[in-house]
């Protein structure tokens, strides 16, 4: 995707304006287009030192100026407490495939600015090449050094470094952890520690957070040149310890990697290219099982396992990425729990986490989709069936977090206390969207789990009756318990044998799952209260705008945002199950696939805006609904692709 200048004719337009770049461990490398960090999470050099998690910053950005006839021209940008740089005035085009490129003008000379991560190394490298003019030309470049969690903000001498230089690399030892920071460059180098300005984040601001931040600057590096020449001047940043390729073949190598990926996918509308090179950012190596997981958003999150199970089809089946699809499922069978999958993986110190009701049975899903576009019997058969079985029996009799099968042969989860479907916001004692009991997405995946296993075994020559037979009794209860008839809609959840009636979009997966666990009629009206009540271009809003307790911005300090986030605000995943129970209570008409590929293709315009070739975690529930949260999220991107493939193109 492409931008030009009139994206950003002022700062402020600027800024609303990001780009990622990640390197399958949980690293990564973000800011604005226009350069000015406007989140203490932005950064050249986020490494992960236990991938994927323990990001720390390294560093943080290299302004560069240009000296013309002792004239300096930026062209970066910042805004300090009290202070912009509007080297922004500079930057001529933005290019984010298949790697970010900028190009900046200046009077006569022209400067292309390339940024790639290596894949699976905590290395980023940044290449310029010049066209000089008609004069000399001296450039500087001022690397703004960090050390601090990714999470956190430094204050001024809160590190140390020391410094050491040689044979055009610049050394950083971090004083209290040894960890080495190399900078390698073929510019000449000129030590001359300080520290930066305050810098200003504007969405920390926003979001209630400390938004000053300091930087550590070395030193300067200098580069001169000569008229009507070409140059190419060249920066590494590392902390691996030994280093394979230049600054020129990293950038060579990501740009073929991705290409391929694209190639292999084998799509050709701009659209679902960069949605595969979307899907590329949020699949991971994770250290501790030594196997890929897949990191939920961008720039905070780390790995979950609802979030794997829901984006799984659209990030690894999709794309054609089968061998990953094959090790994620893998992985997730190796720390079954008591019948369940954990919602986070462990880390070096810390056990796996198994607070999800529907992560589990959206594994099932995931396994049915792995066979579809597989056919891979083999490994179901011999490493992934047998917990399929024990995940329905511990279901049935009852499992931890209070999951069990009840009489009606419907799914509880539970108590007042806790926080099991994926609106799981609980602030101190605070359960903000209380779904305890029997609610009714859990049950319609229950419901399809059922009839995934029956048909599986099947499939494999074993009798899948018995599942059959407890989907059939669970499909009865859930019509008689869960169809609002006044309404003409479903329940949101069965609290106490009482149904909490609440318009949700929970409801829409009754209707887009495989398995119809409702007659048509009922499907079209669901769909139809949808619709009218969550519906916007960039997804299904959490509650409905009547209710009472909708809070339509999503803004303001932690409690305000977690308040917002199950209340009223808009999902972008959901627009995937949506636009499938469209399709399909209109027959698959090619009216309605149609109709699906204008909702879909609405966030085509959307990835030119917040993070450049991404899709935003949520959105305000108020229009205009603008992009909050994560700026690039693996369930929007994920379903958005899969259901653009699967329902659009067949």
């Amino acid at each position: 995707m492409e931008l030009g200048y009139p994206n950003w004719k002022t700062f402020d337009e600027g800024i609303q304006k990001e780009y990622l770049i990640t390197n399958g461990l949980g690293s990564f490398c973000s800011s604005t287009i226009i350069g000015a960090n406007i989140r203490k999470y932005h950064g050249l050099l986020n490494a992960s030192l236990v991938p994927p998690i323990k990001r720390h910053l390294l560093l943080s950005k290299i302004d560069e100026t240009l000296e013309i006839d002792g004239e300096e021209y930026k062209l970066f940008s910042n805004q300090f407490v009290g202070k912009i740089d509007n080297g922004y005035l500079q930057l001529r085009r933005f290019n984010n495939y298949p790697i970010p490129k900028f190009i900046y003008g200046v009077k006569d000379i022209v400067i292309s600015k390339e940024v790639a991560m290596e894949y699976e190394k905590n290395t980023v490298a940044v290449v310029y090449k010049i066209n000089t003019g008609s004069k000399k030309v001296k450039m500087t470049f001022t690397p703004y050094v960090n050390f601090r969690d990714h999470h956190d903000v430094s204050k001024k001498g809160s590190f140390k470094y020391n410094q050491s230089y040689e044979k055009g690399t610049l050394k950083l030892t971090e004083e209290s952890t040894g960890l080495n920071l190399k900078i390698i460059s073929n510019c000449r180098y000129e030590a001359n520690e300080d520290w930066s300005l305050p810098m200003f984040y504007e969405n920390e601001r926003y979001r209630g957070l400390d938004s000053i931040d300091f930087h550590f600057i070395p030193g300067i590096f200098h580069y001169e040149m000569e008229p009507h020449k070409k140059y190419t001047i060249t920066f590494l940043a590392t902390i691996e310890d030994s280093i394979e390729y230049t600054s020129e073949e990293i950038i060579e190598n990501e740009k073929k990697r991705r290409t391929e990926l694209v190639d292999r996918a084998g799509y050709s509308s701009p659209f679902l290219k960069n949605l595969v090179l979307a899907s590329d950012n949020f699949i991971v190596k994770r250290e501790s099982t030594k196997t890929k997981t897949i990191i939920a958003g961008y720039p905070w999150f780390t790995d979950w396992g609802r979030d794997t199970m829901i984006a799984f089809t659209g990030l690894t089946l999709t794309t054609k990425r089968f061998d990953d699809a094959k090790d994620i499922l893998l992985t997730f069978t190796k720390y079954i729990k008591d019948g369940i999958i954990p919602n986070m993986f462990p880390d070096e110190n810390t056990s796996p986490l198994y607070n999800t009701a529907d992560g589990t049975l959206w594994f099932f899903y995931a396994v049915y989709k792995y066979l579809e576009y597989t056919n891979d019997l083999e490994t179901v058969k011999d490493e992934i069936y047998p917990h399929l079985e024990s995940i329905i029996k511990h279901h049935v009799k009852g499992t931890i977090n209070n999951i069990y099968m009840d009489d009606d042969g419907l799914l509880s989860a539970g108590d007042e206390g806790t926080q099991l479907t994926w609106m799981d916001v609980k602030v101190g004692d605070w359960v903000v969207t209380p779904r305890h009991g029997k609610a009714v997405e859990i049950n319609a995946l229950w419901y399809n789990a059922l009839k995934i296993m029956e048909e599986i075994s099947n499939r494999l020559g074993y009798d899948g009756s018995e599942y059959g037979q407890l989907a059939e009794k669970a499909k009865k209860s859930f019509v008689e318990k869960f169809w609002n008839d006044n309404g003409k809609y479903l329940y949101d959840v069965i609290q106490n044998e009482k149904p909490v009636d609440i318009i949700r979009p929970n409801q829409i997966l009754a209707v887009s799952l495989p398995f119809s666990i409702l007659d048509r009629e009922k499907e079209k009206l669901i769909v139809e209260k949808v619709y009218e009540e969550l519906y916007t271009p960039f997804g299904l809003r959490s509650l409905s705008k009547k209710h009472k307790e909708y809070i339509g911005k999503y803004g303001g300090d932690v409690l305000k945002r977690d308040g917002a986030y199950h209340q009223g605000t808009v999902w972008a995943w959901l627009i995937g199950p949506f636009v499938e129970a469209y399709v399909k209570v209109n027959d698959y008409s090619k009216e309605s696939k149609l109709n699906a590929k204008h909702m879909l293709e609405e966030f085509y315009y959307h990835m030119q805006d917040a993070c450049i070739g991404n899709i935003s975690e949520i959105f305000d529930g108020d229009e205009p609904h603008y992009p909050r949260g994560c700026v690039a999220q693996a369930w929007s991107v994920g379903e958005v692709l899969r259901t653009y493939v699967e329902v659009v193109l067949d």
